[in-house]
């Protein structure tokens, strides 16, 4: 029975308990239910509050004006053509006189081969004339000679004097006469081709640079050799290279390849003369794509009136593919995104407001891009867009009262 008693004691001190904790938080819900209520109403005011405030933002104005759209490639510089002076015959060599970067024009002396051989065998040519000219001398006085005995015979054959042999004799001398002097006329013009090909090759001796073309002066690019070597021929001596106009050459993407066009005007500029701008134009483009870059050859032929450009050097080409005039132009700092479309907002020119203008865009130019749509004059928000609405009342900061009207559109 005491055990009963302390049980039934317990679960009526617990039953009292959970009645005054649920008495208190019925309490504490009751008093704090007017602050809880006015204090969603304020955060509500305060947020309604601060969306109801101008957003400072920053403008630029719309203009008009010519835009140019650009492809910007890297690449080499090359030679415009190179030719390789090399001397036809083999020899030592006497003297080479161009060395590196010297300018050369067309048809100067280069180099000189050791000519004792060649001089000799035009002496031996002349000698070989001279015989055959003498020869021919002789079988021409025998010809004649052998003209007048068949003569002599053919007229007292016709007396009767001479028989049928004799005059058949003489006959066969002169033909064997004539034949002599046709062997000797062409002995003399072998002669003088000997002669003619020993003086042309007397003359191979003397190397000289003349390339094709009608440009009159070069550079000598590359030196292999020095005075006092003996080469063989054909052996490269020099490399002399047309530096003017010199040749560009950059690789387009598919992307770019159908922008270009031959004459489309091109600016470059080099690391080595940060300064210059060099002017130029697009000569050729390769009708094929390489396989392994996917990327055709551009060639640009670029002044070179200084000659400061040179083979090797890395530039940066910028092709003018096409201008449009009086097109409308915003900063790009002003293109923004809403609801998966692309625009600006506009300032009204009623009030400090600002409406959203969708956009169409189009090339971008040194911070300025092309638009198209509908209200686009006046001026645009450049910064604090992400704040923006259509209709967002705005503020300029750091500008003085004066400035607005000219925002509305009522200054000058």
């Amino acid at each position: 029975m005491p055990g009963r008693n302390r049980r039934i004691s317990f679960l009526k001190n617990r039953s009292w308990s959970i009645i005054i904790v649920l008495t208190l938080l019925t309490g504490i819900v009751y008093i704090g239910w007017p602050h809880i209520y006015p204090f969603k109403s304020r955060v509500t005011t305060v947020q309604n509050d601060d969306h109801s405030k101008p957003v400072p933002v920053e403008l630029a104005a719309v203009t008009q004006g010519t835009i140019h759209q650009k492809l910007i490639f890297t690449g080499t510089l090359e030679a415009r053509a190179e030719f390789v002076v090399a001397p036809k015959v083999g020899g030592r060599i006497r003297s080479l006189d161009v060395d590196l970067s010297d300018s050369v024009k067309k048809g100067q002396l280069i180099a000189e081969m050791d000519d004792d051989e060649a001089f000799q065998a035009v002496l031996q040519a002349k000698a070989d004339l001279a015989v055959a000219k003498a020869t021919q001398i002789q079988t021409e006085s025998d010809l004649t000679i052998a003209i007048r005995e068949f003569e002599r015979a053919a007229r007292l054959r016709k007396k009767g004097i001479a028989s049928d042999s004799q005059y058949d004799s003489a006959m066969a001398s002169l033909q064997v006469k004539q034949s002599l002097v046709a062997v000797a006329k062409a002995q003399v013009m072998r002669a003088n081709s000997l002669l003619e090909a020993a003086h042309i090759r007397l003359g191979y001796t003397r190397v000289t640079a003349d390339w094709p073309g009608n440009d009159e002066n070069r550079l000598v690019a590359q030196r292999y050799v020095d005075a006092g070597q003996t080469v063989s021929a054909n052996t490269p001596l020099v490399l002399i290279s047309k530096l003017e106009p010199i040749t560009g050459i950059v690789h387009a993407t598919e992307k770019d390849y159908a922008s270009l066009s031959p004459g489309l005007s091109v600016t470059l500029t080099t690391d080595a003369y940060p300064g210059d701008v060099f002017q130029g134009k697009v000569d050729r483009i390769s009708p094929v794509f390489d396989q392994a870059t996917r990327q055709a050859r551009i060639e640009l032929a670029i002044t070179n009136p200084d000659i400061k450009l040179k083979p090797g050097m890395f530039i940066r080409a910028i092709v003018d593919v096409r201008s449009i005039p009086n097109a409308t132009l915003v900063p790009e700092m002003a293109i923004t995104s809403q609801n998966d479309q692309t625009g600006v907002f506009m300032v009204n020119k009623t009030d400090l407001s600002v409406s959203w203008c969708p956009v169409t865009t189009g090339i971008t130019e040194e911070g300025l891009v092309q638009v198209q749509g509908e209200g686009l004059s006046g001026r645009v928000v450049t910064l604090g867009q992400h704040l923006l609405n259509h209709g967002s009342v705005i503020s300029i900061p750091d500008k003085p009262r004066n400035y607005l009207p000219d925002i509305l559109g009522k200054g000058q």
